[in-house]
């Protein structure tokens, strides 16, 4: 991704979650850090993409990664899980769109952001037209 920009890295933040599992006090219980959405976990399994890297609370090899994209210029399409393929197309086609990179484990429910950036040619665009969706067709 050639256009990658204003990246942040929530690693700190990822490694204190862990360690705060491994305290004797356990100031976090494993309920409070394994508490993905049902719709989250379904999105992680029929959308997302494989890390290589296992779950750091069940050492599943289930943790996946869900990259969504949100923007002005998007339009509609704001919000949406892309694949890092779809990334790399949509870096020529709009202007400026944020990237947040999730990663779930579809296993224990583990989930946490683990980094955000800037993707785009940085030409200011019109968001596209909205088109007719299933739901506005039939209610």
């Amino acid at each position: 991704m050639w256009s990658k920009r204003q990246e942040v890295d929530y690693a700190l933040q990822r490694r204190s979650a862990l360690q705060a599992l491994k305290r004797p006090q356990r100031s976090l219980e494993s309920l409070d850090v394994c508490d993905a959405d049902p719709l989250l976990i379904r999105a992680a399994k029929y959308h997302g993409e494989r890390s290589d890297v296992p779950c750091p609370v069940c050492r599943a090899d289930h943790l996946t990664n869900l990259n969504y994209v949100f923007g002005d210029q998007l339009g509609q399409y704001s919000g949406r899980i892309k694949s890092t393929a779809e990334l790399d197309e949509m870096e020529n086609e709009y202007g400026e769109f944020t990237v947040r990179v999730v990663e779930v484990c579809i296993s224990c429910g583990w989930n946490l952001m683990i980094s955000t950036y800037l993707l785009g040619d940085g030409v200011t665009r019109r968001p596209p037209r909205r088109q007719q969706t299933v739901e506005d067709i039939y209610g």
